[in-house]
């Protein structure tokens, strides 16, 4: 799982290597692929695909929490001959996602512009992080304002049955003593 913003950029590389028995190292083959499936806080799928044996896949988020990555190996034989796999994985989030050199070489920008750029982003990925974090903090001050509240409630019922139990408990003994005459 990735817990980010809303409309932050993912990008996830990995590579995928098999372990080759003959030389007792894992080696990277063709025909080992990946299925990569990306589903966000709700649920809803954002990306399902084969991948080869070594690649990248993008997304970008749309509501803010938990999205959840699960890579899964295409090759039928992982059940037959127990092979064992290694996968690298790196994440990047938001601006570290972005390839500056690129998009330098791309645009032709100088040094200054390129550095501008890049804080410009910075700032603006730090903006959406503030922004999830006020989110979340609303969501728990509301999640603990409602607890609160309930067990105020409930203090409140137990004092009333109390009160109501212990009223009813002195009627019941003040009739009982002047059916016995005690009092």
């Amino acid at each position: 799982t990735q817990s980010t913003g809303d409309e932050s950029m993912i990008i996830g590389k990995y590579m995928v290597e098999l372990y080759d028995d003959k030389t007792e190292q894992f080696v990277s083959k063709q025909g080992v692929g990946m299925h990569v499936e990306i589903k966000d806080p709700d649920k809803k799928q954002l990306l399902s695909k084969y991948y080869q044996n070594e690649g990248q896949f993008t997304f970008t988020t749309h509501i803010p929490g938990e999205h959840f990555i699960c890579l899964s190996p295409n090759s039928t034989r992982w059940f037959s001959g127990g092979n064992r796999l290694r996968v690298h994985l790196s994440i990047d989030v938001g601006e570290h996602a972005n390839d500056y050199k690129q998009i330098q070489a791309k645009e032709k920008l100088s040094e200054l512009q390129l550095r501008v750029r890049q804080l410009l982003e910075q700032v603006e990925q730090i903006t959406k992080e503030q922004n999830y974090q006020r989110t979340r903090e609303e969501r728990f001050r509301y999640t603990s304002e409602t607890t609160n509240t309930r067990v105020l409630w409930w203090a409140v019922a137990q004092t009333s049955i109390l009160l109501l139990v212990g009223a009813w408990q002195m009627r019941h003994l003040k009739g009982f003593f002047e059916a016995k005459k005690l009092v």
